[in-house]
């Protein structure tokens, strides 16, 4: 598998404090691992490149993207109570967004399988006219709005497993038939939206579905959701292309999150939707970092995500799947069906 990597020192230039958990040293972490004996030359770097205004226009209004053009080079500018820029931040956000897009030309065009922007800041939770939770652009929403903009694509895909929901790419594309938001998150907990009935507006309805989870959710829970809820709404709406945000969040030691993912639990989710994206769309998906804050599980888990992504390895999804807690379990596709039976078939006889 050619397999790409966004990647690029400039990234690191976002300084967000010592004591903030979303620091450069997230980063530092991966790229050191990308060195390791087993990892070097095993990936394709993409060029990175800065996204254009109009790109972020797409997402964002154009008072927003002033407002954060204009931190630029100042040494600290608080645009929310969790985030904050410093003198390389706009310039790392414009990056992150646009090395995302550069991915997703490379992985349509042939040129690449797969890849993983290694970026930040994320940006799920950053809306159309405002900063939000460590987020300055909104990294998977300008980069679904550009695949469909700039390479005629009808259908896509974005899957969000980050500990908190994606509010700001869901108020994206409520309204969208032709982008459909599939998001599982901690609930409730920040940003306090993502709850079942949150299912779309107008032509949009049925194409937002949240899985809001209790804390305590493992790797076998975790990949029974993906198998039974969203590969069977992924089949029928037949994306022609994937993006996932992911959060690294979930990881079982993680000091902001209550979840139990394991490295090879986030190896079992990339391959879900590997198999996913090999049904749909002749295995075409992009990966986008969002959160995870807990250094050597960051690392950890990438490293087992980019494995999975490169065929370097194949996770058994069936030993997982005989560790899930099948009670929890039924009651939460029971719920998914009651508000999406109607909007897709495969929902119904899921239970």
């Amino acid at each position: 598998m050619k397999t790409g990597i966004v990647k690029d020192k400039r990234y690191l230039e976002h300084r967000t404090g010592d004591f903030h958990p979303e620091t450069h040293k997230r980063l530092k972490v991966i790229y050191e691992m990308l060195e390791e004996v087993d990892m070097a030359g095993k990936f394709v770097e993409v060029p990175v490149r800065r996204a254009e205004r109009d790109e972020l226009l797409m997402i964002h209004s154009g008072r927003y993207v002033d407002l954060v053009a204009a931190t630029d080079g100042k040494p600290h500018c608080s645009l929310d109570p969790d985030t904050s820029t410093s003198p390389g931040s706009y310039e790392a956000a414009l990056l992150a967004a646009g090395g995302l897009c550069q991915a997703i030309s490379m992985v349509i065009s042939g040129e690449l399988d797969n890849a993983f922007a290694l970026v930040r800041p994320p940006g799920h939770h950053a809306e159309r006219d405002r900063a939000m939770g460590f987020c300055l652009f909104n990294n998977v929403a300008i980069g679904a709005r550009y695949a469909k903009e700039s390479h005629n694509l009808k259908r896509i895909l974005i899957v969000d497993w980050d500990l908190h929901h994606g509010n700001g790419t869901q108020h994206s594309f409520e309204e969208d038939d032709s982008i459909l938001y599939f998001s599982t998150h901690q609930y409730p907990f920040y940003p306090g939206s993502g709850a079942f009935e949150q299912a779309g507006k107008g032509k949009g309805e049925g194409f937002t579905v949240n899985v809001p989870l209790p804390a305590g959710y493992g790797d076998g829970e975790y990949l029974e959701i993906f198998e039974k809820i969203l590969k069977p709404v992924a089949l029928e709406f037949e994306p022609e292309l994937i993006l996932v945000s992911a959060g690294i969040d979930i990881y079982m030691d993680d000091p902001l999150g209550g979840m139990r993912v394991t490295p090879g639990g986030f190896a079992g989710l990339t391959r879900s939707v590997m198999d996913i994206s090999n049904e749909c769309c002749d295995g075409k998906f992009v990966i986008t970092l969002e959160g995870g804050y807990n250094l050597q599980g960051l690392s950890d888990s990438v490293k087992e995500i980019l494995k999975e992504m490169a065929g370097l390895a194949t996770i058994d999804k069936g030993l997982i799947l005989g560790r899930a807690d099948q009670n929890r379990l039924d009651r939460l596709i029971k719920h998914v069906a009651r508000v999406h039976g109607g909007s897709w078939k495969g929902l119904i006889a899921s239970p």
